[in-house]
Formats: C-alpha cells, sequence, structure tokens
C-alpha cells in the first residue's frame, strides 16, 4: 500500500479490526520509510451474476424475481416459503461458485426444475408448463410421462 504522504510502496499493518458490521476491515497502517500512519479499508468485491434472457438482452440476477415465479407454482401446494428461499439463495449461491458471470436464463430453469421436482410434483408440472412454454395438452401428458418413467 503505496504510503499517502512519500508515495513508499511498502508499509506494515499496526491494527486490523472489523467496521461496517463486518463488512469491511479498518487497517491502521505505518509506512516503512516515513513512519506515517494512515488507515485503509478492505472489502470484498461482489460482482453480480448477470443473466442472459432469451432475447439476448441481459440484467443482474434477483434472487426476488425468481423467488416470486417459483412460488407462483407452489401456490396452494405444501412448499413452505423458507424451502423456496433456500432453493433460489442455493441456486444463486452455486451460479456465483461457478465464476461464470453471464447465466443462460435456460440455465436457470433448468436448476429450478431440479430442484422442484425433489420438492413438489405438481410446482415442478406448473413451472415446467411455464418455463418450456407449453401451449397444448399433448406437452403435459409427454412431461408427467416422463416423470412417471424416471427420465426427466
Amino acid at each position: 500500500m503505496k504510503c499517502p504522504e512519500c508515495n513508499y510502496e511498502d508499509s506494515k499493518v499496526i491494527d486490523s479490526r472489523p467496521s461496517d458490521n463486518n463488512h469491511k476491515i479498518r487497517r491502521r497502517r505505518e509506512c516503512i520509510k516515513c513512519s506515517t500512519r494512515f488507515t485503509t479499508y478492505e472489502h470484498i468485491e461482489d460482482i453480480p451474476v448477470m443473466v442472459v434472457k432469451k432475447d439476448n438482452t441481459i440484467e443482474p440476477f434477483d434472487t426476488r424475481k425468481l423467488t416470486e415465479r417459483v412460488l407462483r407454482a407452489t401456490i396452494k401446494r405444501p412448499v413452505k416459503l423458507k424451502t423456496v428461499e433456500n432453493m433460489v439463495e442455493g441456486i444463486h449461491l452455486g451460479l456465483k461458485n461457478t465464476f461464470q458471470r453471464e447465466i443462460a436464463s435456460a440455465r436457470i430453469g433448468e436448476l429450478v426444475m431440479q430442484q422442484l421436482k425433489r420438492i413438489d410434483h405438481v410446482a415442478y408440472v406448473r413451472f415446467a408448463s411455464v418455463y418450456r412454454e407449453f401451449d397444448d395438452i399433448d406437452s403435459f401428458v409427454k412431461l408427467i410421462s416422463e416423470m412417471q418413467s424416471g427420465e426427466e
């Protein structure tokens, strides 16, 4: 860290402590050359996951928006809000951990369907019907047949 007084490029840390509810670390430093003391702050750089939609527009991943979509599929089903929130947060964390900054919305839809299939079959079919844009009864029959045979 460069000294603000003499621009020397080496300093030592004298004290470190959490700041801003543990979102930053405040460090007191001392210049090796001129002994000037100064404060620096360290924080995690949060690079958002960006969603590439079907029409190739890009927008930030929105956990609230995905939670709302999943909740629509779980209406009048025995699925707790906390279960949906944990599922969405797990998907978001998993996407962040891939270190890919742009994720296709199709990939997110597939991840949601994988999770919903384990949680509630009716919610899974509801979500799939919107996500895959079912436009006839045959699409529903095919999906349910795949579920029963264990293909999906």
